[in-house]
């Protein structure tokens, strides 16, 4: 059995760079609009939601760029306060981690914030990409990226050179017309590409 173990974890290792589906998981506060970019990327239409109990989840196939034909199983987790502490459930061996920000409501933000660091600092989710899906774009008000990365407090994970630092990037973006949801999944992949890049030269110096 634990033979059979160690093959699977490696599984994704050994894939070659650009085939196989990559498990994402995107999480946020309620409200953000995790469902609707969803159902955007799956349908390239906006579609009407509910506020999400429990999880949707849905194969999204990337349009552009190096993710072109790429294959993402895409788990979008309810947001309520009560649903958050299963989102670890979730993230465990997850390739990458889109956070939906609603970028207009700066009240919720330091929750955001809260919610987000504790989802990063987890153990298990120790160096998986990060993709800051800065929703709500087309809003008067909506915060710049820049200044949602201050806000977000993104400085603190770290980069890819430091020790269990997270590859991140804010994606500026408008679920409803969909507008920056290929583009942030085009990032996310880079980074998922990257990250992996880098796990197999550690473990050539640490032989």
């Amino acid at each position: 059995m634990g033979a059979n173990m160690g093959k699977n974890s490696s599984l994704l290792d050994a894939l070659p760079s650009g085939q196989g589906t990559l498990h994402v998981v995107m999480l946020g506060l309620d409200s953000a609009g995790k469902t609707t970019a969803l159902y955007r990327l799956k349908f390239d239409q906006y579609l009407n939601t509910v506020p999400t109990i429990g999880f949707n989840c849905e194969k999204v196939k990337g349009m552009i760029g190096k993710a072109k034909g790429v294959n993402f199983l895409v788990w979008d987790v309810g947001g309520q306060e009560k649903l958050r502490p299963l989102w670890k459930s979730y993230t465990r061996c997850t390739d990458g981690i889109v956070f939906v920000l609603d970028s207009v409501d700066v009240e919720r933000m330091e929750e955001a914030k809260m919610e987000l660091i504790r989802t990063v600092k987890s153990p298990e989710n120790a160096g998986v990409p990060i993709l800051v899906l800065a929703n709500k774009q087309d809003l008067p008000g909506a915060r710049e990226p820049r200044e949602l990365e201050k806000l977000l407090g993104l400085s603190e994970l770290g980069g890819s050179g430091a020790p269990g630092g997270h590859l991140w990037h804010v994606q500026p973006a408008c679920a409803i017309t969909g507008d920056g949801l290929q583009e942030g999944l085009e990032v996310l992949y880079e980074m998922i590409l990257k990250r992996r890049k880098l796990a197999k030269m550690c473990k050539k110096k640490s032989r």
